[in-house]
């Protein structure tokens, strides 16, 4: 990063701001055994964890998406790790599971982590570059602790030399469409419907399925302008503004006064959403 005076290259050296996202299970030691990795190789960092469903590469990937892209402190790593080893079918020798990835940001954020099904898809048109990283992909049930924080602490360090092949977005998977990215502590269902993509006049009335579960919703443009207790479709509180300068948002099903979660019967996220007038 360029710095301008003696004061802010010590700043840099004191700090660095790094988000842990895994599949881990909330509040399990494993974030604490790969935060004393991550922090025995960069002692200037202030870890930050967050959890996802087992094996969500798409939460993953919407988070990524959403810490990465927004503004925040700097220096800022990414640090994620959701690998269900289902990009081989067959037996793995050694715990061989799928490889791990650098990617860098417009703000300069970093981000290491594995390539797995969508973790990258809410990113990959929006890095400036994203490479494989030359490191074992077997040798431990636990990779994420044992193989992997030496390589992101090299990236961090400047080293370039562990830097594979460039890898173009066309082999990364798009994000797919009508799916429930995440449910926030209140119950509101946010989506990876793009809100660009709604062309419809505020207050229309619309039917929501979720599963087996349909619920009448109205569409707004803002999840407040609804009266208590009516299911809102509208462009929530999530996204970012994409290389290009144009916001990007995605809906999001709110009940207020109440929990649209709940009114779904407990979907789990990557479910299918999907409406109709």
């Amino acid at each position: 990063m360029q710095v301008e005076s003696r004061s802010q290259k010590i700043l840099i050296f004191l700090f660095m701001f790094v988000s842990l996202i895994a599949d881990y299970g909330n509040g399990d030691p494993a974030f604490a055994e790969v935060c004393q990795r991550l922090i025995a190789g960069i002692p200037q960092a202030q870890i930050h964890c967050w959890s996802v469903p087992p094996f969500s590469t798409l939460a993953t990937g919407f988070w990524l998406g959403q810490l990465g892209l927004n503004q925040g402190p700097q220096p800022r790593l990414i640090y994620h790790n959701c690998a269900p080893r289902q990009d081989n079918p067959e037996a793995r020798t050694e715990n061989e599971g799928e490889g791990l990835t650098y990617a860098k940001l417009p703000n300069d954020v970093i981000v290491v982590g594995v390539l797995a099904g969508y973790s990258l898809s809410f990113i990959k048109q929006e890095a400036l570059e994203i490479h494989s990283i030359s490191v074992s992909r077997k040798g431990s049930q636990f990779r994420s602790r044992d193989v992997f924080p030496d390589a992101a602490v090299k990236i961090i360090n400047g080293d370039r030399s562990i830097l594979g092949e460039k890898i173009e977005p066309d082999r990364i998977p798009d994000i797919p469409e009508n799916r429930i990215a995440w449910i926030d502590g209140y119950g509101n269902i946010k989506t990876t419907i793009a809100a660009k993509a709604i062309d419809l006049k505020p207050s229309t009335s619309v039917t929501v399925r979720i599963g087996d579960t349909v619920s009448d919703a109205v569409y707004c443009d803002g999840s407040f302008q609804v009266p208590e207790g009516t299911l809102a479709f509208a462009p929530g509180s999530s996204g970012w503004q994409n290389k290009d300068g144009q916001k990007v948002t995605w809906m999001e099903l709110f009940l207020r006064g109440g929990n649209a979660w709940l009114r779904f019967g407990k979907p789990k996220i990557e479910r299918s959403i999907s409406f109709s007038l």
